[in-house]
């Protein structure tokens, strides 16, 4: 069955922005009888666990460590909205699975829109000290149950291609357990169900599901628990063409999370396949959202060069969606990279308060015929 054309929305949250005040209290009203608190964040925010499902194999997976990386909670709600409409997929699909879900483990930094917590902490590289109070809560859940598979939900920038061409719009991996990348059986298993998850996806969105960097980084969540013996899957969702909110990502991601759990029921911690693993492309960093090329700079001297600029995603007071400024990356001879826009300023005029650009600022210039 192609989940794709089943696919529904969950029009409840449309922005990209998710308000944690709005999320919790649609889970109350609307999913009361799965969840329950397990937790308060560093500002005394809930923090909820999503359970459905009775089967055997039991996955453990969160959302928005990140506070500024929302798809995945997209997913999760819009995932649950289609099965709601298919009562006969979900009992298929969960007749094997038990999965708990963390929706939002960042309410605080999700709140203002940013990657860390209230205490400036990056919960996915505070493993090992737990000075944050979030990341103890997902370490107390994994301890006290035995989960078979865990899933590591994030978003990546728009920088990434799987070819220098084609946006990396999903992104998967099976995390490293050392500094070799040495492949064990638990990275086989991720290995296998991504692959399943590849096989589904190439086909709706060609040439736009890329394979995460596998180096080691060893203070971070996903490489601790597969360590640990829990294999864990990471999701990263990225650009999608001119679609800078997402809502093409969003609704890819969900097909993702419903062919990984589909995976997962049907392998049964089996490893068949995971070869193929290696096939998919490993991202590649070779955009930047605009580059003006052959700007002609307000010099004594002929200066031509080119202009990268990157939005960078602000939470504006007042406002219920994220606003996307453009801001000065790099100037100079950038051949070696591309934009998603690109702008030929060859002939026409710099307008600016200063001779140069002025890097990691605000845009303060325009083109003008």
């Amino acid at each position: 069955m192609n989940f794709e054309h089943l696919y529904i929305q969950n029009l409840d949250f449309q922005n990209r922005y998710i308000s944690p005040e709005k999320l919790f209290s649609y889970l109350q009203k609307n999913l009361r009888d799965y969840v329950v608190e397990i937790g308060k964040s560093y500002l005394d925010k809930p923090i909820y666990r999503l359970r459905i499902g009775n089967g055997s194999i039991k996955i453990l997976a969160w959302s928005q460590m990140h506070g500024n990386e929302s798809n995945a909670t997209h997913a999760m709600l819009d995932l649950l909205a289609t099965l709601a409409q298919h009562q006969e997929l979900k009992d298929k699909l969960f007749a094997d699975l038990s999965l708990d879900f963390i929706f939002m483990l960042n309410p605080d930094g999700s709140e203002k829109w940013t990657r860390l917590n209230a205490a400036e902490i990056d919960l996915n590289r505070d493993f090992h000290n737990e000075a944050s109070t979030e990341i103890k809560y997902l370490k107390k859940l994994a301890a006290e149950e035995k989960y078979d598979y865990a899933l590591n939900l994030h978003e990546q920038r728009t920088i990434f291609t799987t070819d220098g061409v084609h946006p990396a719009t999903l992104s998967f991996l099976a995390p490293s357990e050392d500094e070799e990348r040495t492949v064990t059986e638990n990275r086989k298993k991720c290995m296998a169900v991504i692959v399943h998850v590849y096989e589904k996806l190439k086909e709706l969105i060609p040439n736009q599901i890329g394979r995460y960097s596998d180096e080691f980084y060893p203070t971070s969540t996903g490489d601790n628990f597969i360590k640990a013996g829990m294999p864990t899957i990471l999701f990263e969702g990225g650009h999608f063409a001119d679609d800078y909110v997402r809502k093409g990502t969003r609704k890819y991601y969900a097909i993702a999370l419903y062919y990984a759990l589909n995976a997962i029921s049907i392998l049964k911690s089996e490893t068949t396949g995971w070869e193929k693993y290696l096939e998919i492309p490993e991202n590649q960093e070779t955009h930047y959202d605009i580059v003006y090329r052959n700007v002609k700079l307000n010099t004594e001297h002929d200066c031509i060069l080119d202009i990268a600029v990157q939005y960078r995603e602000i939470l504006e007071e007042g406002k219920d969606e994220i606003s996307f400024i453009p801001f000065v990356i790099e100037a100079g001879d950038i051949k070696k990279r591309k934009g998603w826009m690109e702008i030929d300023c060859t002939g026409k005029k710099f307008i600016c308060e200063t001779k140069y650009p002025k890097l990691d600022a605000e845009v303060n210039f325009t083109i003008e015929e």
